[in-house]
């Protein structure tokens, strides 16, 4: 880290912070492509290129212990929490303790993912993005918000397919206008999935599990994993359930885990009385919420770990449809798993975001229950540090 810096905030001022974004785009690349375990000479170019500008960055500083290859960059990503690497980051940048690949299943984390999907800049890292583009536009092609709605909800809500299951899709009506997206969006599932010939899902996220060597399994959901071991969902024998396909990682990441925290919300929202539409306008935001006396909140749901990115990532929200106001969640539990995560998101903001808030869904359940029992003063700016409460 620079000696002094003018403004914490001001990522610029760090000088690895482009090398990072280089070493997580590296590190997803070799993971989709080839995986962690298997990977072989030549190597891809964004690896090469990773490697290299670490061991300048490492000899820069003095460091007579560089990694001596792409293995050995893996290894440090693997064993070494990205506070002990000899890189100038911001304090903002990850949390203790945190790593690039998991040490247990070897497979990129969230962290890796969240700082890959802030330098994306190619039409693969883009993937995600390009989906739900395409399928906005086919589906207002198609004069049908229902279509895209069934689009979002299978994406959220089944990773897994089997062939029957695909079958099945293939007969939906709503599903017409993206019925070739949806082929491109799922893929088979890596043998890597398998243990004794057979997938298994998770029972809280949906996904498949990483089978790990000591017998158990592994979720690539951060959330999940603080709850505790993963329950096995579905068990899919590949001879009795056909092949088996997955949605694209990017999509797994920034389109199913989200949505999963979105319903989730919706369905507390219903609960208190309120009308809530999802994915309104096209997607323009997740939830539209609507009170008896006609104020609209407008909501979109991050599910990110790393407060401090999602800052960077911050944008103001769409305003149509219109609202009264409108901000940002994150789960209650990724926010207790920070030691100060809405006060590091606002260090971060964007000047893009225009003053949007960020508030738990805990948070936000409290103020729509005040604005309820009749207390109409309430507004969701008034919340700007802390895990669980309000400024006094």
């Amino acid at each position: 880290m620079p000696a002094t810096v003018a403004d914490p905030a001001d990522w610029s001022a760090y000088a690895d912070v482009p090398l990072l974004h280089t070493i997580a785009s590296a590190v997803i690349g070799l993971a989709d492509v080839e995986g962690l375990a298997s990977f072989h000479l030549p190597y891809p170019a964004e690896a090469q290129r990773a490697l290299d500008r670490l061991v300048l960055a490492c000899l820069v500083r003095g460091v007579e212990q560089v990694p001596a290859g792409v293995p050995d960059m893996l290894s440090w990503c693997r064993t070494r929490p990205l506070e002990d690497w000899p890189l100038e980051l911001p304090p903002d940048a990850f949390g203790p303790d945190d790593f690039l690949i998991d040490p247990a299943a070897a497979v990129p984390t969230q962290l890796c993912h969240e700082w890959w999907v802030q330098a994306r800049d190619t039409a693969a890292a883009q993937f995600d993005r390009a989906v739900l583009h395409t399928a906005i536009l086919l589906c207002r092609q198609a004069s049908s918000p229902e279509s895209y709605r069934a689009f979002r909800g299978l994406l959220v809500s089944r990773p897994v397919l089997t062939a029957a299951e695909r079958f099945e899709i293939a007969t939906d009506l709503y599903l017409d206008p993206v019925r070739d997206l949806i082929d491109r969006c799922y893929l088979p599932a890596p043998v890597s999935y398998q243990r004794d010939g057979a997938y298994v899902t998770c029972g809280r996220c949906l996904t498949l599990l990483t089978p790990l060597p000591d017998g158990g399994w592994w979720c690539e959901r951060d959330r999940c994993r603080r709850r505790g071991v993963p329950p096995p969902g579905r068990e899919l024998i590949e001879a009795e359930a056909g092949e088996v396909h997955q949605l694209a990682r990017p999509l797994r990441q920034f389109v199913t885990g989200p949505g999963r925290a979105e319903i989730d919300l919706e369905a507390r929202l219903r609960k208190l009385g309120l009308d809530v539409e999802m994915w309104p306008g096209f997607d323009a935001y997740d939830l539209r919420v609507t009170f008896p006396d006609g104020y609209v909140w407008a909501v979109d749901v991050k599910d990110w770990k790393h407060p401090g990115l999602l800052g960077r990532a911050a944008k103001a929200v769409p305003g149509e449809p219109p609202y009264d106001e409108a901000c940002w969640t994150v789960p209650q539990e990724q926010a207790e798993a920070h030691r100060d995560y809405l006060g590091t998101y606002y260090r971060n903001r964007s000047p893009r975001a225009a003053g949007l808030p960020l508030l738990t869904d805990r948070q936000l359940i409290d103020l729509a229950r005040d604005r309820l029992r009749g207390d109409t003063s309430v507004r969701l700016a008034t919340i700007r540090s802390g895990n669980g409460a309000a400024d006094a």
